[in-house]
């Protein structure tokens, strides 16, 4: 599960790069070859996008877009 913002970005890069993989495989190997391989890929890539999603939907998520919340921003005087 993926707690923070640095998790998330090593998520999408590992995203991008499963998708690479699999248009990779697929170019190489007609339909039907390596076909657990692609599976495999195609089910840890919609993995990601799920926790992807469920980090997006967390409280985390939301305060580390917006800024600090208005409490914890230093007065000017």
């Amino acid at each position: 599960m993926i707690t923070n913002t640095d998790e998330y970005e090593k998520a999408e890069q590992e995203l991008r790069d499963l998708q690479n993989r699999l248009e990779r495989l697929q170019a190489s190997h007609p339909i039907g070859s390596k076909g657990f391989t692609k599976a495999g890929i195609r089910k840890m890539v919609a993995r990601l996008h799920e926790e992807l999603a469920l980090f997006e939907g967390s409280e985390e998520a939301r305060e580390s877009k917006s800024g600090p919340a208005p409490a914890e921003v230093a007065s000017p005087n």
